[in-house]
């Protein structure tokens, strides 16, 4: 797990805020991988999904009111589980199977119930360059990484008291793991490297994030 496309941590070191997330993409989604990030997260998986894919499996939002509200809010659909070869849902291979089935650009609305034991987001269209939230930011760097926009994420706590992971901890989680940590500063600059180079226009941070909107 070296790989910052199979797990990777992220710290968002600009609010102070130390939240750390470990991110991978959906579709390289394994029973050992979400065993991994149950055991070192805080238990929750997310994915993280764009607009036209929720809208394809026909996935609502949670609650109506995220999508007028403050663009700072998670934006969480309904939670699903797959509706074939699964159990209770619960187990690592059981949400393994969930994350592929909303990873995959074959499946159907009938291939999910609801609700489940997994928490589809809704990726801003813009991303990081937009919102600079952990699910742009996973959405992101799956894609920077040449794989299907669609990323699995789950906060790491510290296991001693619960509380949010502090940077130390990150650290040592990562040099343990030997996963590598992507601050979402670190991730905007990269995104918007790659944008100026997709429109052959140069210009600071503020003329990149223009380009979103």
């Amino acid at each position: 797990m070296t790989a910052f496309f199979q797990i990777a941590s992220e710290q968002d070191d600009e609010k102070g805020d130390n939240e750390g997330d470990l991110i991978m993409a959906a579709d390289q989604a394994s029973p050992e991988s979400i065993a991994f990030m149950i055991r070192n997260g805080s238990g929750i998986i997310s994915v993280g999904m764009k607009e036209e894919d929720l809208e394809r499996l026909m996935l609502p939002m949670m609650s109506p009111v995220t999508e007028i509200g403050d663009i700072s809010a998670v934006a969480s659909t309904v939670t699903v589980d797959a509706r074939v070869g699964i159990s209770t849902g619960v187990s690592a291979a059981d949400r393994a199977k969930t994350i592929l089935a909303l990873a995959s650009p074959d499946s159907k609305p009938s291939d999910l119930r609801r609700p489940g034991h997994i928490f589809p987001l809704k990726y801003r269209n813009g991303g990081v360059l937009k919102r600079a939230g952990h699910t742009e930011a996973s959405v992101d760097l799956v894609a920077l990484a040449g794989l299907r926009p669609v990323s699995v994420l789950s906060t790491i706590i510290d296991p001693k008291d619960g509380s949010m992971a502090s940077t130390q901890a990150l650290k040592q989680m990562a040099l343990e793991h030997d996963v590598p940590i992507v601050s979402i500063a670190d991730l905007i600059r990269l995104v918007c490297l790659k944008v100026q180079e997709e429109k052959g226009e140069a210009g600071g941070i503020d003329r990149c994030i223009s380009f979103a909107y």
